[in-house]
């Protein structure tokens, strides 16, 4: 029996740079070694993606079920969904039909999942406009696993080495964000960094609580939102035996954890979290005009399955030319893997 992981990979927009970076990393047999992965898109898509990156020597196997999978070096399994007319295809543009074969590809890989069909699920990057234009009202993946999975506490985790993130609010304004920052919020949060760790395979987390304010609010003088909701969710955290720490001051804890102080930062909104993490992440180099690491990956934490994605957009600019990195989709199957066999 094969005990590798079956890891669902949706194929993220088919106008973007996800069909690219999917062929690049099937075209690497480690990746078969390490789990049995699936694309869920358009075979079409995949197929005219072959000779945009130089890979003709792949070959897609379209099927309508994980059961008729080859996982096979070789060969890319792709669930066909039939979504899209290829001959309106227009690569690096939003549309509708876009749109709504992205929304069609997620949806059907988080079915997948809840029916224990696939492991874990990876995401490729989807164009939230698209989505939006073809009448479905989501801000982002988190959103539309958080409404088909039922669940109510969950948060984001960035991931990029040793360094660890998860957010206390992610899509919403940062006035709103400011006021979201309530004890028992943090706390949830705090909580599923830790369980989040062990599922890692750390045994004993170390978690860094970033403050809101500037200074962690200096006692009070810039705010009082570390004393009134930050500091109790830390110390009812340390009853429940949590090693948190904090609130760090914002501008120091980053760089505490990159020099191994916490396994994991708990960041109040969305910037304070992406901004540190892309800072090391993603990397441009001047002189060749061109990115030599968009690495990273990005975790839904508190759902009943596992769903990592790419840390990057759709790319527009760069789809169709082959010249996209894969790196941050091969990290996230990596991180999926990893859950999977860590999930009890």
């Amino acid at each position: 029996m094969n005990t590798l992981k079956i890891i669902g990979i949706t194929m993220g927009d088919p106008a973007s740079i996800g069909p690219e970076i999917t062929v690049k990393a099937f075209a690497d047999p480690a990746l078969f070694k390490k789990c049995r992965p699936l694309v869920v898109g358009d075979a079409c898509v995949m197929e005219a993606a072959l000779p945009i990156v130089g890979h003709q020597e792949l070959k897609i196997h379209a099927i309508q079920k994980v059961e008729d999978a080859l996982f096979t070096y070789g060969t890319i399994d792709v669930l066909d969904m039939g979504l899209v007319d290829l001959s309106k295809l227009k690569r690096g543009e939003v549309s509708a039909m876009c749109g709504d074969a992205a929304f069609q590809y997620v949806k059907k890989v988080i079915e997948l999942a809840m029916e224990g069909k696939v492991d874990a699920t990876v995401t490729n990057a989807f164009n939230k406009e698209a989505v939006n234009l073809a009448g479905h009202h989501y801000s982002g993946h988190t959103e539309i696993y958080a409404d088909f999975t039922g669940t109510k506490n969950y948060t984001m985790m960035l991931a990029h080495e040793n360094l660890r993130v998860v957010h206390v609010s992610t899509h919403v304004s940062l006035r709103e964000a400011c006021d979201r920052v309530k004890k028992q919020r943090v706390l949830d949060v705090i909580r599923i960094a830790d369980k989040a760790c062990r599922e890692m395979g750390i045994e004993k987390p170390k978690i860094g609580v970033a403050g809101l304010n500037p200074h962690s609010g200096e006692h009070g003088l810039f705010g009082r939102e570390e004393i009134d909701e930050i500091i109790p969710a830390i110390e009812a955290a340390k009853g429940e035996g949590i090693l948190a720490e904090g609130p760090v001051p914002p501008d120091t804890v980053f760089s505490k954890a990159r020099g191994g102080w916490y396994d994991i930062v708990v960041a109040m909104y969305h910037d304070q979290g992406h901004i540190p993490l892309k800072v090391v992440g993603f990397v441009y180099n001047q002189e060749a005009k061109a990115w030599d690491a968009v690495a990273g990956v990005n975790i839904t934490l508190g759902l009943p399955i596992i769903r990592v994605s790419v840390d990057h957009g759709t790319a527009f600019d760069q789809a169709g030319t082959g010249s996209a990195s894969e790196l941050s989709l091969r990290n996230s199957i990596e991180y999926a893997v990893m859950f999977a066999e860590n999930r009890k």
